[in-house]
């Protein structure tokens, strides 16, 4: 049976009113996530990736928003404060970039999770909570768990702070967990760690994931969905395989570009000249179109996600051909006026 989706976010606007005019952060962004699978939002920063999820679990205060988010059967963007604090923790967890910010510091590691727990199930004695809090906390792969339970977080290292804070956000069992730039404060070692725990969660209890990151190499092995978003906006959404080995977008193409493992040649990683455009007076048509190097008369009308390549598992938001050979083919001719002036002997 096809996968049940259990978040699907439809034409969510979102705009904050500044003295300088509304900055439009999420601008018609739409994606779903199914049950048990994990998408990527990938984007840099001021792409609106952290703003579209945190919309839809109520966070962003005083923001104009409109569009839908419907998870298990229940739009939160209509939902009450009383239903939005029901969903949150029990059935969305959350991982943020910076563990301290979550963990108490006067706490234990130990007590903050029996609270949690106690806090949505108040049948659960004290003691059956701790053991729990011991399991979740072995499960994330802290050693020694049944001692560590009692540390406070300023003994634990970064990975392992961020260790304890996705036991504590999978303590009541959500059906998602939102990761946003979770392994961003951490080393290269550490923080593939910390996705391997991700999937090892996800493995045993079957949650599904959105992982939030400016970094496409982050995702490379636990995604199976990615959406690109820039200024506002999906760019392109595909299968990870596809996207990192068929991309269609000019942005995609620069993000892949700009990681370590695809740098052409010698490993020189080039990356996207300019800087994202204002929110507040976004550039007319295609937001990217500044920096883009295939940029043509008709990207200055703004191109919506449509299927690309023949399926219809890949949207791309741009006017390039969508057949992958005229693609190539129109990117060649392009690549080929840039460099030919300077390549003539003089």
């Amino acid at each position: 049976e096809p996968p049940m989706t259990l978040l699907e976010v439809t034409d969510l606007h979102v705009g904050f009113p500044t003295p300088d005019g509304v900055v439009h952060a999420v601008r018609g962004v739409s994606f779903a996530v199914e049950a048990g699978r994990t998408l990527a939002v990938v984007g840099e920063s001021g792409s609106g990736k952290s703003v579209a999820t945190q919309t839809v679990t109520g966070l962003t205060r005083g923001a104009q928003i409109s569009g839908s988010a419907v998870f298990d059967g229940e739009d939160l963007l209509t939902a009450t404060t009383k239903q939005l604090e029901a969903v949150r923790g029990a059935r969305i967890g959350m991982i943020f970039q910076d563990p301290l910010t979550s963990l108490h510091p006067y706490y234990t590691v130990g007590w903050q999770i029996v609270e949690m727990i106690r806090a949505h199930d108040r049948g659960i004695s004290r003691r059956a909570a701790r053991r729990r809090a011991v399991e979740l906390l072995a499960l994330v792969g802290i050693p020694q768990a049944d001692l560590r339970v009692d540390d406070y977080p300023h003994q634990f290292s970064g990975g392992m702070r961020q260790r304890a804070m996705i036991a504590m956000s999978i303590a009541l069992d959500p059906a998602l967990l939102i990761a946003d730039e979770p392994t961003t404060a951490l080393d290269v070692t550490v923080q593939a760690q910390i996705l391997t725990v991700l999937q090892d969660v996800q493995r045993e209890l079957g949650t599904a994931i959105i992982l939030i990151t400016h970094d496409l190499g982050v995702v490379a092995e636990v995604a199976d969905e990615i959406v690109v978003m820039y200024a506002g906006q999906v760019m392109e959404r595909a299968a990870r395989h596809e996207l990192f080995y068929r991309f269609h977008h000019p942005y995609t193409e620069g993000l892949l570009a700009s990681l370590p493992s695809r740098a052409p040649g010698r490993g020189r990683l080039t990356p996207i000249p300019g800087s994202p455009p204002s929110l507040i007076t976004p550039p007319e048509g295609c937001p990217f179109r500044p920096r883009c190097a295939y940029a043509f008369d008709r990207c200055t009308q703004t191109p919506w996600l449509a299927p690309v390549f023949g399926r219809s598992d890949h949207e791309s938001a741009c006017w390039l051909p969508s057949d992958i050979a005229s693609r190539d083919e129109r990117v060649a001719s392009r690549e080929a006026r840039v460099t030919s002036p300077h390549e003539q002997p003089a």
